[in-house]
């Protein structure tokens, strides 16, 4: 009863390990490469796993003695405040250093973890977020205060916490700040209204989701693969929708969609400064533990240049390529330090840096709303496969510096025990005395056996049947 109740309780927490690891945004892949290790370092090797997006899986055991659980995966999103604890808690599982029991009430712990942060510091951090990433999209002053206040805005509302409201919301601020940049737009210089809505959005856009979807892809996971990327590009539609519909009610025309040249040009130093107030915007926003920051403003430096690089040297549609090339190393690098920080933690900035979801959006958007049609974002989706691309080569490019060749997979399916044959010893071994199936313990058997014949033969009855009785007396 105790080895039945353990294995319950390492069910459990494998399970609530990879429900948190799915509310981390993290790819199925990498969370099945988790739990083996966590399973393993718990002396448990025959486990096995199938996780989705949205289903997980778990069995224990093997034959009759196999055990299988199922957990539905709610659509929950952690801040980087519980990513970071989350992925501390699994250092320790896969040195088994905290019993599963305790290590479930430290996942309830982390799902029910306060932000570090009041409302009023998220909101300001939104905004500056929101700012610093309108100064590399759209870099025009007025456009920096427009996107500060819209991103004031939707920081604010993204503080209501209610299922039913997350659903709607992108396509309400959609609508909402195109309504005001639409607005603003024929009588203030903002630039482009289209990359100046992408700012107070950038949230909402789908860059991870579609990124980890084409690596699901590449990775062989299908089935996460492909639904991540319907996924992501049905919430770009709804954002693209909120900003039509704004569109269509505002009266704009098709120029409207197209940029607006700034006459004012900002100093060559401004895109390091929108790189810096996006990092401390993510940091105040999503209550990020304060050791991590300057690893998350690492990342975005080596991302954003590499991305300056590529589209100065090559083209806008490679620059985002390059851009993933050059960080994704640094961010597997960093996940391996004694106090570094979590890969997730500094993959999902750099996703909202690179604007792989941006490109979609303003891909889309304009595919519907101008002459152009599809070219735009057929544009978009090149852009998007770039990234995936680089992220790939990038870890390739990690794994096999540090780990060689050691993932090399072999295709093997398990025999049942009670159907497994025993393998035939070399006929050497066989003639060592001692060893499984050999000469001489076959010979010994043969002699012990027609000894107990011989011993057993005066014992055994008459051949004719008669008792021994009716032998002695006679009639």
């Amino acid at each position: 009863m105790a080895e039945i109740a353990e294995r319950a309780l390492l069910r459990q927490f494998l399970l609530g390990l990879a429900e948190g690891m799915n509310a981390a945004a993290e790819s199925v892949d990498r969370i099945r490469d988790t739990l083996v290790k966590v399973s393993r370092a718990y002396g448990r090797d025959d486990t096995d796993f199938i996780v989705l997006p949205t289903v997980i899986i778990v069995e224990t055991g093997e034959g009759e003695e196999g055990r299988v659980e199922i957990r539905s995966a709610v659509n929950a999103s952690f801040r980087f405040d519980q990513i970071a604890a989350l992925y501390n808690l699994i250092g320790e599982a896969e040195r088994a250093e905290l019993d599963p029991i305790e290590g479930l009430k430290r996942l309830n712990e982390i799902g029910a973890m306060k932000p570090g942060h009041g409302w009023i510091v998220r909101t300001f951090g939104h905004a500056v977020l929101v700012t610093g990433l309108s100064l590399l999209l759209a870099p025009t002053w007025q456009g920096a205060l427009i996107a500060f206040g819209l991103g004031a805005f939707v920081g604010l509302a993204k503080l209501v916490r209610s299922p039913t409201l997350q659903l709607i919301f992108p396509v309400f601020a959609a609508f909402a700040c195109a309504i005001v940049v639409f607005l603003i737009a024929p009588h203030i210089e903002i630039g482009d209204p289209i990359r100046l809505l992408i700012a107070p959005l950038a949230t909402f856009l789908p860059g991870g989701v579609l990124t980890t979807g084409v690596g699901e892809l590449a990775a062989g996971q299908m089935l996460a693969g492909a639904s991540r990327l319907v996924f992501g590009l049905v919430q770009l539609a709804l954002l693209a929708f909120g900003i039509l519909a704004a569109g269509t009610v505002v009266g704009v025309e098709d120029s409207s969609y197209e940029a607006l040249e700034a006459s004012d040009t900002l100093p060559w130093w401004i895109p390091v400064v929108g790189v810096l107030l996006f990092a401390i915007g993510n940091y105040l926003h999503f209550s990020a533990p304060r050791r991590t920051f300057g690893w998350v403003l690492l990342v975005l430096i080596v991302a954003y240049a590499g991305q300056y690089a590529g589209t100065v040297l090559i083209g806008s549609t490679v620059g985002g390529f390059i851009g993933a090339v050059a960080m994704t190393p640094v961010v597997l690098w960093i996940a391996t330090l004694r106090h570094g920080a979590p890969s997730q933690l500094t993959f999902l900035p750099a996703f909202w840096l690179l604007v792989p979801g941006a490109a979609g959006l303003l891909g889309l958007t304009e595919a519907v709303g101008t002459t152009r049609g599809l070219e735009d974002f057929a544009e978009a989706l090149t852009s998007i496969m770039s990234i995936a691309l680089g992220v790939l080569i990038g870890t390739a490019l990690y794994r096999v510096v540090h780990h060689g060749a050691e993932e090399l997979a072999d295709f093997h399916v398990d025999v049942p025990a009670a159907l497994a044959e025993e393998d035939e010893p070399p006929f050497w071994a066989r003639l060592v005395p001692g060893t499984p199936q050999s000469f001489w313990g076959a010979r010994r058997a043969r002699r012990v056996g027609s000894r107990s014949k011989a011993t057993d033969a005066p014992e055994s009855s008459p051949v004719d049947g008669s008792s021994p009785s009716s032998q002695a007396g006679g009639p």
